[in-house]
């Protein structure tokens, strides 16, 4: 995102020119260079925001106008109005609670208790301190634990089997829902999808001849959609 460049456009726009304008702009979703863009309306007036890959592309017919272009800082963030899925899951309280019963159940589990074989008793602790920083909870894994390159090398030569990473998320939802984690469509969205990154990551990184990365940031995930919340 740093190298990509923003540009700001100002347009007054008839109201009778008002639909034809915004179906250009809807058309911004085909341009190849084009990485993100919003538009946002005033009484008679908009503001354009686009991302482009870099500063040489013209805006397309009808969208011509002059435009300032800007370069990220690296400052940016989300308010408080929307909270973390850290907050909105319970935080480390309810994580520790999650991996407590889930652990519990791998002893048990045909498939998974091969790969979690004399486990280390602080490992649920170890796993619900590395979620909850990955979804904006306090960084304490990556203080306490050596962060994103210590987990990639815990999974190194495991061999994780697809059988086995299919089972480690059905278990682990079941386990989410036997709880009480929540159970919304927006959360549930946002859990899933990292279960899916996560888990098809370390089935990669766990096969033979695999080495450890070099130093990388820990992840961070996101809503997908906002939580719904009522007013």
């Amino acid at each position: 995102m740093a190298d990509h460049v923003i540009e700001h456009v100002h347009y007054r726009v008839p109201a009778e020119r008002a639909a034809e304008f915004e179906e250009a702009c809807q058309r911004l979703s085909t341009e190849p260079e084009c990485v993100e863009y919003e538009l946002t309306r005033g009484d008679d007036e908009y503001i354009l925001r686009i991302v482009w890959k870099s500063a040489a592309n013209p805006l397309p017919e009808p969208l011509n106008a002059e435009a300032r272009h800007f370069r990220a800082t690296g400052i940016a963030g989300r308010g408080a109005a929307i909270p973390t899925l850290y907050e909105w899951l319970g935080g480390t309280e309810a994580l520790e609670k999650l991996f407590d019963a889930f652990y519990t159940r791998v002893r048990d589990d045909d498939v998974l208790e091969p790969v979690f074989r004399g486990m280390d008793p602080r490992h649920p602790k170890h796993v619900a301190a590395w979620l909850a920083e990955v979804f904006g909870g306090p960084a304490r894994y990556s203080a306490d634990h050596g962060g994103h390159r210590h987990m990639v090398g815990r999974h190194l030569g495991r061999a994780i089997t697809e059988e086995q990473r299919q089972r480690w998320i059905a278990l682990l939802l079941d386990t989410a829902d036997q709880v009480g984690l929540p159970d919304d469509p927006e959360f549930r969205a946002a859990f899933v999808g990292y279960l899916e990154w996560g888990t098809r990551m370390a089935r990669i990184l766990s096969q033979p001849g695999m080495d450890a990365p070099r130093e990388e940031p820990m992840p961070k995930w996101d809503w997908p959609l906002p939580p719904w919340q009522p007013e």
